[in-house]
């Protein structure tokens, strides 16, 4: 540690509750079996979801980590229909281009265990649509800009935890990436040095939605696992 650096103010951190052992054990594993229990769904129940709910999880997601704290997301939470259309018209234009492009037939057809296909009708039917960009720089009170670090890294920690966050309080997602998705920022009204990451489809499955089997192939822990 730097003594001469006057801008470090050390402080205690949030008190964290002592857990035993044996309680640690039973909660990991209880969160295990609940986050198993997630799965990506593209059939969605048009049920309404309380905007306090999406709140409460946005802020879960904007409690990660990042590079020097600089929190380089925004996150926008679109109900709208009329915006939701928007979305959906245009994100289906550059999906349609991406399904008929012969030099990614190699894409494709990864992708065909999955059933995926350029309709999203998902973009309006699911009550809520989170999405999420990426601060590439900052901009400080004089307009110079700031330069943000490890965005990709620190931007896909911040959606990991929302998804989680979703998840446990009941509600289903998908993310959705159509390339490009300059749109999104003309929709949305982000500023140049904002770029779309993902869109997160939000909300209740339909009570008959259907998930791949494909999707439900996880590789060995031992295979993407080390231990010394």
């Amino acid at each position: 540690m730097d003594i001469n650096n006057k801008l470090y103010q050390p402080i205690s951190p949030i008190e964290q509750k002592a857990v035993s052992n044996s309680d640690m054990e039973s909660i990991s594993n209880k969160h295990l079996l609940k986050m198993q229990s997630r799965h990506t769904i593209r059939d969605f129940s048009d049920k309404n979801v309380s905007y306090s709910v999406i709140k409460n999880c946005i802020k879960v997601a904007c409690s990660a980590p990042s590079g020097a704290n600089l929190q380089p997301w925004h996150f926008v939470a679109i109900s709208n229909p009329s915006i939701k259309s928007q979305i959906r018209k245009a994100a289906e234009i550059e999906e349609q281009k991406f399904y008929n492009d012969i030099k990614k037939d190699e894409w494709l057809k990864a992708l065909e265990p999955f059933g995926t296909h350029s309709d999203k009708p998902h973009l309006e039917v699911a009550p809520w649509l989170i999405v999420i960009f990426s601060e590439r720089y900052g901009q400080l009170a004089d307009g110079t800009k700031r330069k943000n670090y490890y965005v990709p890294e620190s931007v896909g920690i911040a959606t990991g935890f929302l998804i989680s966050a979703l998840h446990l309080s009941g509600l289903s997602c998908l993310t959705h990436t159509p390339n490009p998705m300059g749109f999104l920022s003309k929709i949305c009204n982000r500023p140049p040095s904002d770029k779309a990451s993902l869109i997160l489809a939000v909300g209740h499955s339909a009570k008959d939605a259907k998930i791949p089997l494909a999707s439900t192939v996880k590789k060995p822990f031992n295979e993407v696992v080390s231990v010394f």
